[in-house]
């Protein structure tokens, strides 16, 4: 499948600083900030600073250091949040959406970090 990444969307923008935003941490390969609308008292955006449109296209075309960098970011920014169930935390939820069932907003690769409270069953059963 071949993916259209468009450049003028708002992750884009705030790569290329068109956008301000409120950085966590930056690497090479990566920028993680905070979400302006939180669903959680922690809740952190993190993207690749590459042009993916969604996980599975990051997973198949990303080089292996964008993937060891963006991993070993969502590491490091769950340690520094205290969020790490193994490591005294009380856990968090990772999310990605893809496409239009999977609700994608912005279609740049993008993963939430959400902690700092209980969040509830993930889905819920359709009846």
């Amino acid at each position: 499948m071949a993916y259209s990444y468009d450049p003028q969307n708002i992750f884009a923008k705030i790569l290329r600083g068109e956008i301000p935003n409120n950085t966590v941490m930056e690497t090479e390969h990566t920028l993680a900030f905070k979400d302006i609308a939180p669903q959680a008292p922690d809740h952190v955006l993190v993207i690749p600073k590459g042009p993916y449109v969604c996980y599975d296209h990051f997973a198949l075309e990303a080089s292996d250091a964008e993937i060891v960098d963006y991993t070993r970011t969502i590491g490091e920014i769950c340690k520094m949040l205290g969020v790490q169930p193994g490591e005294g935390g009380n856990g968090y939820r990772l999310i990605s959406n893809a496409g239009d069932d999977g609700v994608q907003e912005v279609p740049h690769l993008h993963v939430h970090i959400l902690g700092g409270r209980v969040l509830g069953r993930m889905l819920q059963k359709r009846t």
